[in-house]
């Protein structure tokens, strides 16, 4: 059974860092890309980030380029998204995905407030 699970989230104040992870099994983690997305209170689902199954490969969203950092290792079949100088508009609940078999975790809350 294939599962992922995101972990990390939390309040963090604007300007403030947190790190998320997804922890991956019942699957071949390094045969899959990795998405993460958010969905803001309110709002449709965003795309965030993306790698490849090797880690070689990222691209981001407009609004967290430069800020968001996207990263995994496959040795623990797990998945990072490193979030840097946070705003109040990166408020939302984050989930990672396995692309290729489109499965997803069930989310994880971050808020940004002071």
């Amino acid at each position: 059974q294939v599962q992922l699970v995101e972990s990390g989230g939390g309040l963090v104040q604007p300007g403030g860092s947190l790190r998320l992870s997804c922890a991956a099994s019942g699957l071949t983690f390094n045969r899959y890309s990795m998405k993460w997305y958010r969905q803001a209170p309110g709002k449709v689902r965003e795309w965030v980030a993306n790698i490849n199954s090797a880690g070689t490969g990222t691209t981001y969203a407009d609004s967290v380029k430069g800020r968001f950092s996207i990263s995994r290792d496959n040795a623990k079949n797990t998945v990072y998204l490193q979030m840097n100088s946070l705003k109040s508009e990166d408020t939302a609940v984050y989930y990672c995905q396995a692309v290729e078999i489109d499965y997803w975790g069930k989310g994880i809350l971050v808020t940004v407030s002071s």
